[in-house]
């Protein structure tokens, strides 16, 4: 079998990170071509449960098949790529995506009632107030930066008003999140390793204590808000306890935040980069912005990979898997699979199927919040073109350095 060192290429280096996008897709792509997915070495990282090292399942069928057999593929002990020490679950208490059934299955079916399509219909109104918030004051101010002033703007917003955050401590929430999502997670040296994952685990630890506090406040007297629903029983006596209502709050402002963040913001450099494209989705707005969302999640991917490790003995394309053993699935690279999307480099908001796995895989870990990431797309979008017609970006976006999360962190803009 073809081995890491014969392919020239290393995704366990921050190295491969640093390069352009479109390099790192051509590598990928030689990858695919590959009978059998590549074994890559780890070098052990101080502070990190790094080691052994991983299958890179990178081409879509591969990462289809991990994801429907949760049994085979355990996301514990954790997702990230390389875990995390043991402690910090001890620290943090486990969450939901680090979980499979049955416990898993108990906190999604706790959660859910946030994403319930009830709960979505309540939140447009409230969506839509915010985004022209958003409008206004870019209006007012300016264009600067598209992340700051909009993309980064709304999806926090939005889970403030769910959760019920007062508005005096949001600001405080924003910083915390992008210390949190700061950490690159490939490997560097011992100095930078040991400052960024001291300043992530503070902002997820602030984070959790913040709203523990506000939950054991909702436990008193209960609220119209998310916090308050999720710590009281519902039909079955089932709530979240303190640590899992932290748990849980970090989940959703990191991932949820992040995904739809990253997709406005890359969308609109798409958009900017493919004026036939923008000039489709402006003509018949309400008729193409759903697979404008889906093809920017598919092109960009948010999320790049998630971890897996093997439960039992299992053979992958021929690879034979043991216990213990652990997978990456690239999601990034999966999106970019030509035997299942013709043309796979070209941004196409017609494409049709589009069977993307930028929420995650099928199976018990898709995206829980993926309709509310693409009703809040939606709604900003529909704002900014009906009011801000001429928006474009201006130059190239500043990537944030991470093998985990594709995120923009500015991004010029004009209209």
């Amino acid at each position: 079998m073809t081995t890491a060192v014969e392919t020239g290429i290393d995704l366990a280096d921050l190295a491969f990170w640093r390069r352009p996008p479109h390099e790192r897709e051509r590598d990928f792509a030689r990858l695919r071509a590959l009978p059998h997915p590549v074994f890559f070495p780890e070098r052990r990282v101080p502070l990190l449960r790094s080691g052994a090292g991983f299958h890179a399942l990178v081409r879509h069928a591969d990462v289809v098949e991990a994801s429907r057999n949760a049994k085979v593929f355990s996301s514990e002990p954790a997702v990230t790529n390389p875990e995390p020490p043991g402690w910090v679950k001890h620290v943090f208490g486990d969450s939901m995506v680090n979980l499979d059934d049955p416990r898993h299955a108990r906190l999604r079916r706790i959660v859910s009632r946030a994403f319930s399509p009830k709960m979505l219909a309540r939140l447009d109104s409230g969506i839509a107030e915010a985004a022209a918030r958003i409008v206004d004051d870019v209006a007012a101010q300016g264009p600067r930066d598209f992340v700051a002033q909009v993309a980064a703007r709304l999806p926090i917003t939005v889970i403030c008003d769910m959760m019920g955050i007062p508005g005096d401590i949001r600001a405080k929430v924003h910083a915390h999140v992008d210390a949190s999502t700061a950490y690159t997670g490939v490997r560097m040296s011992l100095a930078r390793t040991a400052a960024m994952a001291g300043r992530n685990m503070a902002a997820l630890f602030a984070l959790q204590r913040l709203v523990i506090r506000l939950g054991r406040a909702r436990e008193r007297e209960p609220g119209d808000d998310l916090v308050s629903a999720l710590v009281t029983a519902n039909v079955d006596g089932e709530r979240l306890t303190p640590r899992e209502l932290g748990s849980f709050f970090t989940l959703l402002l990191v991932a949820g935040n992040e995904t739809a963040r990253n997709t406005m913001a890359h969308g609109l450099k798409l958009l900017t980069d493919n004026p036939g494209e923008r000039e489709r989705l402006a003509g018949d707005f309400e008729g193409h912005i759903g697979g404008f969302i889906e093809e920017t999640v598919r092109y960009v991917s948010p999320i790049m990979q998630f971890r897996r490790t093997v439960t039992e003995p299992y053979e992958l394309r021929g690879v034979r898997l043991s216990p213990g053993d652990k997978v990456v699935l690239f999601y990034g690279s999966a999106n970019r699979d030509e035997e299942v999307f013709p043309d796979a480099g070209r941004f196409d908001i017609t494409r049709k199927p589009n069977p993307h796995v930028g929420f995650g895989g099928p199976g018990p870990h898709f995206c829980l919040g993926a309709n509310l990431a693409r009703q809040e797309i939606k709604i900003m979008y529909r704002e900014l073109f009906t009011r801000l017609p001429g928006i474009r970006t201006v130059g190239d976006p500043d990537l944030l350095l991470s093998n985990f999360d594709n995120s923009v962190r500015s991004q010029d803009f004009t209209f």
